[in-house]
């Protein structure tokens, strides 16, 4: 089993770190500083470097990195022509061999067209999901380059996984993500609970991640679009139908324009 640690980045990132006590990995550096600072405190050498797509903030570090260390750096197919640094393109179904553990690629598009996630069955106590931008709790990514079709089966796709997955994705984005959730489903009592967790954790300054799939399925409202809470209230804010990718849609649209209050 694999130690998973999340790194501080810029302003609102997280750097997601894999070890086995000597050797290490890290998903998605936006900067290289957090992950030096990390390696060489706990004295491991960084042997890969996995990309899930390529906005900056995901992967500005690598150049650094990999001017210290000669390592394996991983992105989707086509990335070598696009990210500086890649070496090995992979793309869906793709197998990994890192640190003694497997890893799948799997093809996610909607937030990039490019976007992949990288599953590990083994890494972590249940199995650990590297997301990027395309789930997040109790939310999911921005429609950048994609299309809410392909954002909605790529999380249909992730939401497979088994419940004990931990889902480690690229930002602190929860409390905005569980205020736009409670609007959704207010009477939700899973959510509400686990928003009073979070906002401990917050005031703390300690990360609301890693989530895990089982808790996603009960708060996160672009994985509940079949449940008639949801539906209902898509349908009052404008949704034509009432199917899952009506309701996703609609959900996405009514979130992009949704302010927190504070």
């Amino acid at each position: 089993m694999l130690n998973i640690s999340c790194l501080p980045a810029l302003s609102d990132n997280y750097i997601w770190m894999l070890d086995n006590g000597s050797d290490a990995l890290v998903v998605d550096p936006g900067e290289a500083v957090p992950v030096l600072a990390e390696i060489e405190r706990r004295r491991l050498q960084l042997t890969a470097i996995l990309l899930t797509h390529h906005h900056g903030d995901h992967v500005d570090g690598v150049p650094a990195l990999t001017a210290r260390d000669d390592v394996d750096v991983y992105g989707p197919t086509g990335s070598a022509a696009t990210i500086p640094g890649v070496t090995c393109e992979v793309g869906d179904g793709a197998e990994l061999e890192l640190l003694g553990q497997r890893f799948e690629v799997i093809a996610v598009p909607g937030h990039t067209l490019d976007h992949i996630a990288y599953y590990g069955a083994q890494a972590g106590a249940g199995g650990a999901l590297f997301c990027g931008d395309t789930l997040f709790s109790a939310g999911c990514g921005r429609l950048f380059e994609g299309t809410a079709v392909q954002m909605h089966a790529s999380l249909q796709r992730l939401a497979a996984l088994p419940d004990a997955t931990a889902v480690c994705c690229a930002h602190e984005y929860t409390s905005s993500n569980l205020a736009f959730a409670v609007s959704v489903e207010p009477d939700n009592e899973v959510l509400a609970r686990h928003r009073a967790a979070c906002r401990v954790l917050r005031a703390a300054d300690q990360p609301t991640l890693p989530t895990t799939l089982g808790l996603e399925r009960q708060i996160n409202p672009f994985l509940r679009c079949a449940v008639p809470t949801v539906v209902a209230k898509a349908l009052a804010q404008g949704c034509v139908g009432d199917t899952e990718l009506a309701v996703f849609t609609r959900l996405r649209l009514m979130k992009d324009g949704f302010q927190m209050l504070t």
